[in-house]
């Protein structure tokens, strides 16, 4: 099994639902994510996925996120804006927009340097 893996940066907002402590106030994080790819076969040209292209993806779906309160963005206005559900949001969106046959192993999504939730299909 062959696994690559991009990582990219963005800072947001928010405030968790139904939450008792500190992070049901509204307040913010530098996220970390990374996200990895697996395949059993590399192409012709001996790669799993290409780098860039893999990087570019994650930040297109980083830049929804970033710099913005994600309570008020879609599906973040009805479901918790957590790092779990952030992590399957980025899964999501960046399978969906892969365009031969890659396929996402997981998203893994840091609030601090310390703390982060991963999704895996």
């Amino acid at each position: 099994m062959f696994e690559i893996c991009v990582e990219h940066t963005f800072a947001a907002a928010h405030a968790l639902r139904n939450y008792r402590g500190k992070c049901e106030n509204v307040h913010g994080h530098n996220y970390r994510v990374q996200v990895g790819m697996q395949a059993e076969e590399l192409d012709e040209n001996g790669l799993l996925y290409d780098f860039a292209e893999l990087k570019h993806r994650l930040r297109e779906t980083s830049a929804y996120l970033d710099h913005h309160f994600v309570n008020e963005l879609k599906p973040f206005d009805t479901i918790n804006p957590s790092a779990e559900n952030i992590a399957k949001f980025i899964f999501d969106e960046i399978q969906r927009s892969l365009d031969r046959g890659g396929s996402l192993a997981y998203v893994r999504v840091w609030e601090t340097d310390t703390s982060c939730a991963v999704y895996r299909p």
